[in-house]
């Protein structure tokens, strides 16, 4: 049975390499294909969340390690969490 998780980060400020980043990043999760997949910038652009689903938080974990904005060392911090929706 999946589990509802979501992932929220806030951006470091390098918003030239960020903007180089957002198309791979967007691909990324659109790619996944997850049940349950919403997700966005905050409007000031300072971060975003992610809403999926995943079986475990191991698996939720993986992805969010996998996100190209991770990859690339743009996060000045994220957070992983289960949720209750």
């Amino acid at each position: 049975m999946s589990k509802k998780f979501v992932f929220f980060y806030n951006m470091k400020n390098e918003p030239e390499k960020i903007g180089s980043v957002v198309p791979q990043h967007a691909g990324y999760w659109k790619d996944l294909d997850l049940p349950g997949y919403t997700g966005g910038p905050f409007v000031d652009r300072s971060g975003g969340l992610i809403a999926f689903q995943a079986e475990n938080l191991d698996e939720a974990t993986n992805y969010a390690e996998n996100d190209p904005f991770t990859l690339n060392d743009l996060l000045a911090c994220k957070c992983i969490k289960e949720w209750a929706a």
